[in-house]
């Protein structure tokens, strides 16, 4: 080709170019996302636990598969439309990146998080909103979903449950919930997930419990039980990170998925977590759904463990040990060790700190670094420093400052005080 016409065909390239970035200057760049959209029960747990995953860019709580009724929430609980069949379910639509999460695990990982067998209900939340359904945006991805779909079946018969009752549609809309219903688990932080996922998991994922686990060790004594869940929970990571991460009490403490207790006598329901049980004996004594704060977990662990004694008085009513009361006789006198928080297990002060003042209160020149807070005390009349546990937030006692050599004077209470030996060697 004469050079002439190699430039003017390089010149009408580029004007071809020029002209094509001039129209398309609002074009934005590929962008390998997909979506689908999944109802699996109520929207809030469903779109948190979509949101934790690897690989999913965004989930939006909406309303999708309706016919006749308003895609409001006002709309979709009326009474009326409980039974509906044109009902709209309480969906999610995510969008997840297919190279970093497949479509397949996105979907295996949606029907272990729920109950499909259950027709228009998961656990006590019952009607057509609540449907399990798939809505999908291409025949590939209805390819897809019945594929998984078939696979879970046979696991869950095998696990003798019945059929799967999830339906697979294609999407026609989907209508973004109230803005109050976004994330609506991390705008409210002390409640639980409602968990009704049956347990039963896919082959690849080795992370499940199962109900073979043995609670033999439960059936003896005192214990605290936590339900847990399979899937992730915010509630169930900001309790732990709050209170079971720092317990050290000799009550001993275990995490369970709700699949896994058998064995055990419970009262309470277990498709919430997290759900916090007290045992006696195998048997439930107390349950609570829901997160504890750290001050509810050690007030319900103190009437647990100390019941209607004065060791709970002085824990959480402030009271005082009488003076040279039984523990202080047993405690003042005791080998080289640590005085532990009789709650949580917390080290608070060590024997080597430990002197005699002659008040018939245990005494001691300071407390285990950052194991003590101290709170201004006025009640009767009186100006002084309230000395609490840090990790329980139980009464301890008082700190003053006349200690020996100008040191302070921390008196503390025996009675809510364990002793642990120093450990020789």
């Amino acid at each position: 080709m004469a050079r002439s016409k190699l430039f003017k065909l390089f010149t009408a390239l580029m004007l071809l170019g020029s002209t094509a970035q001039a129209q398309d200057n609002t074009m934005p760049a590929t962008r390998h996302t997909d979506t689908i959209v999944v109802g699996a029960g109520c929207f809030w747990g469903v779109e948190k636990r979509f949101e934790a995953m690897d690989g999913v860019i965004d989930a939006v709580s909406g309303y999708a598969d309706g016919n006749g009724v308003q895609p409001t929430y006002r709309a979709i609980t009326q009474k009326r439309n409980q039974h509906n069949p044109n009902n709209h379910a309480e969906v999610v639509q995510i969008t997840f990146n297919p190279a970093v999460i497949s479509l397949t695990t996105l979907l295996q990982r949606y029907f272990e998080m729920h109950d499909p067998t259950q027709l228009n209900r998961q656990g006590n939340d019952i009607g057509t909103q609540y449907r399990s359904i798939i809505l999908t945006n291409s025949q590939a991805q209805a390819d897809a979903a019945y594929q998984v779909q078939a696979a879970y079946q046979l696991l869950l018969s095998k696990a003798g449950y019945g059929a799967i009752t999830t339906q697979i549609k294609p999407l026609r809309e989907f209508f973004p919930a109230e803005q109050y219903h976004q994330d609506y688990i991390a705008k409210n932080p002390n409640g639980y997930c409602p968990d009704h996922s049956t347990g039963v998991r896919f082959a690849n994922d080795n992370k499940s419990q199962t109900a073979a686990v043995d609670n033999s060790a439960l059936l003896s004594g005192k214990h605290i039980l936590v339900i847990d869940a399979e899937n992730y929970c915010p509630y169930c990571e900001k309790f732990k990170a709050e209170v079971a991460n720092s317990y050290q009490g000799d009550i001993p403490l275990h995490f369970r998925y709700a699949n896994a207790v058998n064995g055990l006598t419970l009262k309470t329901p277990t498709w919430a977590t997290p759900t916090i049980i007290l045992l006696q004996d195998g048997k439930e004594v107390f349950g609570r759904q829901g997160y504890l704060s750290p001050d509810e977990f050690y007030l319900l662990l103190g009437k647990f463990k100390l019941g209607d004694t004065e060791a709970f008085d002085v824990a959480f009513d402030k009271g005082t040990d009488s003076r040279f009361c039984q523990q202080y006789e047993i405690f003042k006198n005791t080998p080289d060790g640590v005085f532990t928080d009789k709650l949580s297990g917390a080290p608070l002060f060590d024997t080597r700190d430990r002197f005699d003042s002659g008040t018939g209160w245990l005494s001691f020149t300071k407390a285990v670094n950052g194991a003590v807070i101290e709170k201004p005390d006025n009640s009767y009349g009186m100006r002084r420093t309230e000395i609490r546990a840090k990790v329980s937030g139980i009464h301890l006692g008082h700190v003053f400052n006349d200690g020996p050599n100008g040191r302070p004077r921390y008196c503390i209470n025996a009675t809510v005080l364990d002793f642990v030996p120093r450990s020789q060697g």
